[in-house]
């Protein structure tokens, strides 16, 4: 249903009609109506074919709009908020989603770029961050941790990442506000503090 209503299909549908109605009124021996709308309904037609030929759907968002919607206002999640939008529409003329992002941080193959599935939002009282499903095509998994650190930073500034794997040809990537496992880490070893993700020894 969602495909039916993407810009491409919206204009191939306005193209479609003008040029049935311009090619009924030409056969009706309406040359006033006939051939304004033949006139442009032929171009616009084509123009939603070339559209629909380079059509890249949003991933699907598994998390309802409405839900969390106050801590994506928040200011602190000001650039998840905006990585979401900027994901949640249709492009065109590109491979992937978040093309320029993926090139720039060497996780790009011009054959089997990696492709957005799936986005969810994930909250707390404390933090607010989101889950992205890719099918990895051809980067490894390894390349993914590799930019790991790099990542959290790329998306903006004081977000942590977490990478994980789902089978053989996913991962999920989750970008959240919270600080990362490792920063935490750090902290409670300054402090004299056995680390949280540490077990005590008997």
């Amino acid at each position: 249903m969602n495909a039916l209503f993407s810009p491409g299909s919206l204009v191939t549908i306005a193209g479609a009609v003008l040029t049935v109605v311009g090619a009924i009124a030409y056969l009706g021996d309406n040359a006033n109506l006939s051939l304004p709308t033949i006139f442009y309904g032929i171009p616009i037609l084509l123009g939603g074919l070339a559209l629909k030929s380079s059509e890249l759907p949003p991933p699907q968002r598994l998390t309802p709009a409405a839900q969390f919607r106050q801590q994506r206002e928040d200011p602190a999640s000001a650039d998840l908020a905006k990585l979401l939008k900027d994901v949640d529409r249709w492009r065109y003329g590109q491979k992937a989603h978040l093309e320029s992002s993926l090139e720039a941080l060497k996780l790009w193959d011009e054959d089997q770029p990696p492709q957005l599935i799936s986005v969810a939002e994930l909250a707390d009282q404390h933090s607010y961050g989101l889950a992205l499903t890719f099918a990895v095509g051809g980067v490894p998994y390894q390349r993914w941790q590799d930019q790991q650190q790099r990542l959290g930073r790329f998306f903006g500034s004081g977000l942590s990442a977490q990478l994980e794997a789902i089978g053989a040809d996913q991962l999920r990537l989750t970008l959240s506000t919270a600080p990362a496992q490792a920063d935490a880490d750090a902290d409670a070893d300054a402090a004299g503090n056995p680390s949280p993700s540490t077990p005590t020894a008997p």
